[in-house]
């Protein structure tokens, strides 16, 4: 496979952000991509150059020139495209969150592992190199055991109740738009919590507009997370143990820069830059992983995707949000 051939599921903006930075890949090649119309899925092929378009999910799975679907529609929709891909033998990198919810996430893990499939989820964060350098000193002991981590992102997004952020059926709210990276950041440095505690300001179209997190472990360390659409946050990320801590400026998710403070010694600044949007590195890790025969990555393991959508059901569980159909 010395070229990976890619399809795109979808054709909203992150669809677009990830297919240009497929184009800085010189081992990635982008050859169709499929929408629920045949008019949205020509238009985006001939704005990025595809050679073909498919008017569904189906056709583009069935592509037999496509070794890898990335699925970039509505979190809402993710299980329904994932699905499909996998029925029809297709590899999967899935944008987060995953799905609504653990048992939907936990059924497209048993399908790709009974089909022998390579299946991924999108969290870009934990294959950035600025956060795999921060994993690497905390692993390394630089600040000794972690102790507690903090970390928010929250925005201002002053949308109508038929936005997919305020529509339950789109699987709305901050939780697993935004609150996803903060829960997947402490779960890279914590691993899954022993307890959850959470509390949530929700809109009157019934999803979580304003949540806060505190996440508890048997090591003793703790996460107080915190997620929203009311407000711009700092987006920033702090990880604390008893030799010291590391701060994480705005965006944590995608940091090209942190700064390491230990006892009794002058800050050290470290500079770890990402090549394109910074969504390139999850594609070359599934391009990777691929070639290796690899079901799943151990950047981005599937236990790690489940654990984090444990987390968040546990959260909407404590302040009442539910999705339709569940």
């Amino acid at each position: 496979m010395s070229t990976i051939r890619w399809g795109i599921l979808a054709t909203g903006g992150i669809a677009a952000t990830f297919t240009g930075d497929l184009k800085l890949l010189p081992d990635a090649e982008v050859v169709a991509v499929g929408s629920r119309t045949a008019e949205s899925a020509r238009a985006f092929a001939d704005r990025h150059g595809i050679p073909r378009a498919h008017g569904s999910w189906a056709e583009l799975a069935a592509d037999p020139d496509v070794d890898i679907v990335y699925v970039a529609n509505t979190q809402n929709a993710h299980y329904d495209a994932v699905l499909t891909c996998l029925n029809a033998g297709k590899a999967v990198l899935c944008e987060k969150a995953f799905t609504l919810n653990r048992v939907q996430a936990a059924k497209l893990v048993d399908l790709a592992r009974e089909r022998g499939l390579f299946l991924m989820e999108a969290m870009w964060t934990r294959c950035v190199p600025g956060v795999r350098k921060i994993v690497e000193l905390v692993e390394d002991g630089a600040i000794g055991p972690v102790a507690s981590v903090h970390a928010d992102f929250g925005i201002l997004a002053s949308v109508g109740p038929e936005h997919r952020l305020r529509d339950p059926a789109q699987g709305g709210g901050a939780l697993l738009d935004l609150g996803v990276y903060p829960i997947s950041f402490a779960h890279l440095l914590l691993g899954d919590p022993a307890e959850v505690r959470a509390w949530a300001r929700l809109t009157p179209e019934g999803v979580d507009e304003n949540t806060g997190m505190v996440l508890g472990y048997d090591s003793g360390a703790v996460a107080v997370l915190s997620c929203g659409i009311t407000a711009a946050t700092p987006v920033t990320a702090t990880i604390s143990g008893p030799l010291g801590r590391i701060e994480v400026p705005g965006p944590f998710f995608r940091p090209d820069t942190f700064v390491l403070h230990r006892s009794e010694a002058e800050p050290e600044t470290f500079h770890v830059p990402y090549e394109g949007s910074g969504m390139l590195h999850e594609a070359a890790e599934a391009m990777r992983c691929l070639r290796e025969g690899l079901l799943e990555s151990p950047l981005v393991p599937w236990q790690t995707t489940l654990d984090v959508m444990g987390v968040m059901d546990e959260v909407r569980a404590q302040v009442g949000v539910r999705f339709p159909g569940e």
